[in-house]
């Protein structure tokens, strides 16, 4: 089958889809829909060389782990498979073309070591056909004095010389011992390299204190970020930024930003340097609220005000091409809505929403080197996602990828942006999903907290959610106090320090479910994952029996443990600040009350899991048993925090479901 081939025939699956789709939910065996949604996309991440002929994308492996496949948009052909990974504890993540003819992808082991979890990355560089592979990462020897976990990430895609790229280099020092050879060099610094030759050669020298350094897109460093350690070489949690004029290889001061907290940003923090304008844009506070400003970086250090929300935080810059080329900035209201500075791409961009049958949301994911040629991504609530590929000359939109096309035989549901009243009477901003053809009423319902929980939830396709839609819940997520995106007043001390407000907000959702005939009378559940799933927890401790059933995704259920499962990191000062001390750090574990939980729980948790140590869900299983409650936890071997696996996801949806209809009585 063809490239564009298959892309008909993907189309013409879509087609049939409309045929079959009222019924699909209730005809088809639980498990057989848990398959479907538990699915992983086809589609992990996806990029278009320079010359924007071919794509490269990274998609999961029949029996585990990941491939790499190429395809021609011009000559089409079968997808070719480039690069394979199917190790335990080995991930693809993305690839990148530095030429038209070449690609760099980066992967990233997970082991391990004295208990702790270690990942450490790694680029990799090859032909577009799999020729010719060599590790681009700069190797360590025998004598280096420590591991070089960070492998490295591509600056800059423009060196001197067609080829080259400008690369993040972590310096290891050596040990000198019987030796005249040995490097002293430590640090991050940027190194030039041949990604064929594998020639390198240093741009900036590596400084102990360097967290970053930022490119004008066209191979010149224009910024760098310093952070000192503490004495302990815990993190500081501030950072100095220092620019260069153009053609001036002196440092002059930007500005720092202070995050020491956990919380909030404060301070100027760059994002992207605009070498035309000559100017850095970056966010910052504006009357509480996070808003995009650039400053010029001729010296003068002239400050603009691009946007602000009085309602929400403007917190996307958007920028494509091997430029980088700024062209606009993002927020997030009832729906993300996107603002362009580039006329051509706003007016794009619209008659695109317009033109494709589902009107969804359009992103523009890459660009040729010309901008001729644009990758991109259409999706909304009640549609997963389709990859498109549009060329500016012949105004054709060309299909690429479905992102779920497991899912094309099922009606999904749309998501509603709601708001209900706390308590204390204030307004929290959520989303409701309600099941297809449902009057809304006399539902099963369940409460859904976002992770973070410095982050919110935002309209738009769900697995999670569209599983249970499907099965017949509605599905409530609130964006609760605590949550970021809303703006410092509405972050509070952060969900962990603010847990009574938050979690309060939380429960007050499913009050609210049942108050306005919703739910039905004992019909309420709540599911989370990692900070979702300690606010779950936490529900079942504050308000016992509110929720009938509880299922917890890689849940912190102890904040000393999570303070203590930091120690030997260099963010722990940061992670300390954010839990604080005082009462609410033993109220609000829920380890520290399972007594309070009366009804079942579940927990599901990867044991490869860097985020939340598993230690943390054994600790709450181990603490419910021991007072006699329905518990049950189910280690997944080797999975990470998202647990990217279908079994496992499969797994985890049909046994929440048949939790959940058990509990509530279905």
């Amino acid at each position: 089958m063809t490239v564009t081939s298959r892309f008909a025939f993907l189309a013409a699956v879509s087609s049939l889809a409309c045929l079959v789709q009222p019924a699909l939910a209730d005809t088809v065996p639980t498990d057989e829909l848990a398959a479907r949604f538990g699915a992983l996309e086809e589609v992990a991440s996806m990029s278009l060389s320079p010359d924007g002929r071919h794509i490269a994308y990274v998609a999961p492996n029949g029996g585990g782990g990941e491939v790499v496949f190429v395809a021609d948009m011009v000559a089409g052909g079968t997808p070719k498979a480039v690069l394979t990974s199917n190790a335990s504890g080995t991930k693809l993540v993305d690839c990148s073309w530095p030429t038209d003819t070449r690609l760099i992808c980066t992967i990233v082991l997970s082991t391990r070591s004295a208990g702790d979890v270690m990942t450490a990355s790694r680029q990799l560089t090859l032909n577009a056909d799999g020729s010719d592979m060599k590790v681009l990462t700069r190797q360590t020897n025998s004598r280096s004095l420590r591991p070089a976990l960070f492998g490295g990430s591509v600056i800059d895609w423009n060196g001197t010389k067609p080829g080259t790229v400008l690369m993040l280099r972590d310096y290891v020092p050596e040990s000198d011992l019987n030796t005249h050879l040995a490097s002293s060099l430590s640090g991050l610094g940027v190194e030039e390299v041949d990604v064929v030759s594998l020639q390198r050669h240093p741009v900036e020298q590596p400084r102990k204190d360097a967290t970053d350094f930022f490119t004008d897109g066209h191979g010149k460093i224009r910024i760098v970020g310093t952070s000192p350690r503490t004495g302990y070489g815990y993190q500081s949690g501030v950072v100095s930024y220092s620019y260069r004029l153009k053609g001036d290889g002196g440092w002059h001061d930007l500005g720092k930003i202070d995050y020491s907290d956990g919380g909030h940003v404060r301070g100027f923090e760059p994002v992207a340097v605009d070498s035309a304008q000559d100017v850095v844009y970056g966010f910052d506070d504006a009357g509480g609220r996070k808003a995009l400003y650039r400053i010029r970086l001729d010296g003068s250090l002239t400050r603009e005000l691009v946007l602000s929300r009085p309602d929400v935080d403007v917190d996307e810059l958007i920028t494509i091409g091997r430029n980088r080329r700024v062209v606009g900035t993002s927020y997030a209201t009832d729906r993300r809505l996107v603002e362009y500075f580039d006329p051509s791409l706003r007016s794009l961009a619209g008659a695109l929403s317009q033109a494709l049958p589902t009107k969804p949301q359009i992103s523009i994911l890459d660009a040729s080197a010309d901008e001729s040629r644009l990758l991109m991504f259409a999706g909304r609530d009640s549609d997963a996602g389709t990859f498109y590929l549009f060329d500016k000359a012949t105004s054709k939109l060309e299909e690429v990828l479905s992102l779920r096309p497991q899912l094309a035989p099922v009606k999904l549901a749309e998501m509603k942006a709601v708001s209900f009243p706390a308590a204390d009477g204030t307004m929290i901003p959520a989303y409701l999903t309600l099941p297809v053809g449902s009057n809304g009423r006399n539902l099963p319902a369940i409460v859904m907290p976002h992770g973070g929980p410095a982050s919110r939830d935002e309209w738009g396709f769900d697995w999670l959610v569209q599983f249970f839609a499907a099965r017949g819940y509605a599905v409530l997520q609130p964006n609760y106090r605590g949550s970021a995106g809303y703006g410092n007043d509405w972050y509070k001390e952060n969900g962990f320090k603010s847990w009574r407000t938050a979690i309060g907000d939380i429960d007050d959702a499913g009050r609210w479910l049942e108050a306005q005939g919703i739910a039905g009378k004992g019909k309420l559940a709540i599911f989370g994952w990692s900070y979702g799933g300690y606010a779950a927890l936490q529900s079942g401790v504050l308000d016992p029996g509110l929720f009938k059933a509880i299922v917890a995704v890689a849940p912190v259920t102890d904040l000393n443990k999570l303070r203590a499962d930091r120690l030997y990191w260099s963010d722990y000062g940061i992670v300390d600040k954010m839990i604080g001390t005082g009462d609410h750090v033993k109220a609000g574990s829920p380890s520290e009350n399972a007594a309070a939980i009366t009804v079942p729980v579940r927990l599901y948790h990867g044991t490869f899991d860097s985020n939340v140590d598993i230690g943390q869900s054994r600790l709450m299983a181990d603490r419910l048993k021991a007072a006699g409650r329905d518990v049950s936890l189910v280690e997944f071997p080797g999975l990470s925090h998202s647990l990217v696996n279908a079994a496992a996801r499969t797994q985890l949806l049909s046994e929440s479901d048949a939790l959940f209809r058990k509990a509530l009585g279905l």
